[in-house]
């Protein structure tokens, strides 16, 4: 299993959108990124991510899981273009925020922290269970 980290402005696509498409899950499209495209590539079925509101909040709200592989991108006629679909698995309890990722030693090294305008990143298993736990997971 891969862990992930999937950037969506609220006024786009909220987490309360996502919950919204239950397990059928949603098309996480729109990406016209070479780098975050090809994190997609790589996507497994089952893949966990974490749901990043990028905006204001700048925080992680929820808990997603990749429920379809790479595919076309419906929203543009262009073969360059793909992405993976995501449904809901849980909200975080407690909303993990940009400033205290930066404040903990131990995620010094974490994509978002270092490069923060990349919508779909990798987060490494270590990562991974200390967002969770700092969000009440």
């Amino acid at each position: 299993m891969q862990y992930w980290l999937f950037k969506s402005e609220a006024s786009t696509w909220s987490w309360e959108q996502q919950l919204a498409k239950g397990d059928v899950g949603e098309e996480w499209d729109g990406i016209r990124n070479y780098q975050a495209r090809n994190n997609m590539r790589l996507m497994e079925l089952g893949d966990l991510g974490f749901f990043y509101l990028s905006q204001n909040e700048k925080a992680v709200v929820g808990i997603i899981e990749v429920c379809t592989l790479i595919h076309p991108d419906s929203t543009i006629d262009d073969e360059r273009w793909e992405c993976v679909d995501v449904k809901a698995v849980k909200s975080v309890p407690n909303p993990v925020t940009l400033a205290m990722c930066k404040d903990n030693p131990a995620l010094k090294d974490m994509v978002l922290v270092n490069n923060t305008r990349l919508s779909i990143q990798p987060v490494s298993k270590e990562e991974w269970d200390i967002v969770c736990k700092m969000g009440g997971l």
